[in-house]
């Protein structure tokens, strides 16, 4: 089968590429910058891609078995010097991925032979930022804060799709765990440097998924032809934030002894702060009732994996 994959290059695209041309699927990246992408497995090819543009790579996707949309621009930004919200770029943020969706159904639109399914990335920012200990399921109401308004526009770009008969999932994911990308490496670098410690008060709630089950529910998900909608991709393990930083404190090997004081990040990162000083208790409830198998389940077998 082919599998197009947009916005593919990232930490999740790339994972899901070689896993899928592992077991010799064909696997086309989308990308804006196909010269960043390299070591990539046999069996992927990259394409580029521009929004404004559909007639230069929209034949990709006809006759592909699915199309995975993951295009959009970092929420944090490269480095915590970039993950200030500024207005322009909270408009690149939004822009990017209403454009990217809007691009890839006018491409389907256009295909003889449309992909049978679509998964649609989105993020647990959709319920907005919790302070109480809820449980938030995928029925729960979406947020009214800025990450949410972006997921709920984020989500809709592709909703056109199901009136040309497009199975559509929703993939709303957690903070994604991995050695290499995302925000992992930012969080680990306090520790290896001895000043780690919880952000703010350390109750916030942190929902988060190791890549190998990204990837896994993802294909879960793409292959699983009675799904359909909405499903929270995160860990069935929700923790706090202070009992993550102790977990990665200990996986790395230090100590979780000096906290990130609420105004330091408040003043550093303004708005953007409320990614790391807020959360929301996210299950995973319809992915488990689907019959997903979680390989890392708590966030101390999922740390200790990544950093083994």
């Amino acid at each position: 089968m082919r599998v197009v994959i947009a916005g593919g290059t990232g930490l999740i695209g790339r994972a899901l590429a070689a896993s899928l041309a592992a077991d010799e699927h064909d696997v086309v990246l989308l990308s804006r910058a196909p010269g960043n992408a390299v070591s990539l497995p046999e069996g992927v090819k990259v394409v580029y891609w521009d929004t404004g543009s559909t007639e230069l790579w929209a034949g990709q996707l006809d006759g592909a078995g699915a199309v995975i949309n993951l295009a959009g621009e970092s929420i944090g930004g490269s480095s915590l010097l970039t993950m200030r919200w500024t207005g322009a770029r909270k408009r690149r943020i939004l822009s990017s991925r209403v454009r990217a969706g809007a691009a890839l159904v006018e491409a389907i639109k256009l295909a003889d032979r449309p992909p049978s399914v679509l998964i649609q990335s989105s993020a647990v920012g959709y319920y907005g930022t919790h302070e109480d200990d809820r449980e938030i399921t995928e029925s729960s109401p979406a947020g009214e804060d800025f990450l949410a308004r972006v997921c709920l526009e984020w989500e809709a770009s592709t909703k056109p799709v199901e009136a040309l008969d497009v199975r559509r999932v929703v993939i709303r994911s957690g903070v994604v765990l991995d050695r290499h990308g995302g925000a992992l490496p930012r969080q680990a670098l306090p520790f290896r440097l001895f000043v780690g410690g919880r952000a703010g008060s350390g109750r916030q709630w942190y929902s988060w998924i190791h890549v190998a089950d990204e990837v896994a529910a993802i294909r879960f998900l793409l292959e699983n032809e009675s799904a359909s909608g909405a499903y929270n991709l995160t860990a069935p393990g929700p923790v706090r934030n202070e009992d993550f930083s102790k977990a990665l404190g200990k996986a790395l090997g230090r100590p979780a002894y000096l906290p990130m004081p609420t105004f330091a990040l408040r003043l550093g990162l303004g708005e953007a702060s409320a990614t790391i000083l807020s959360g929301q208790r996210v299950i995973p409830r319809r992915l488990t009732e689907a019959g997903f198998t979680f390989q890392f389940a708590d966030v101390e077998s999922a740390l200790k994996d990544i950093f083994k």
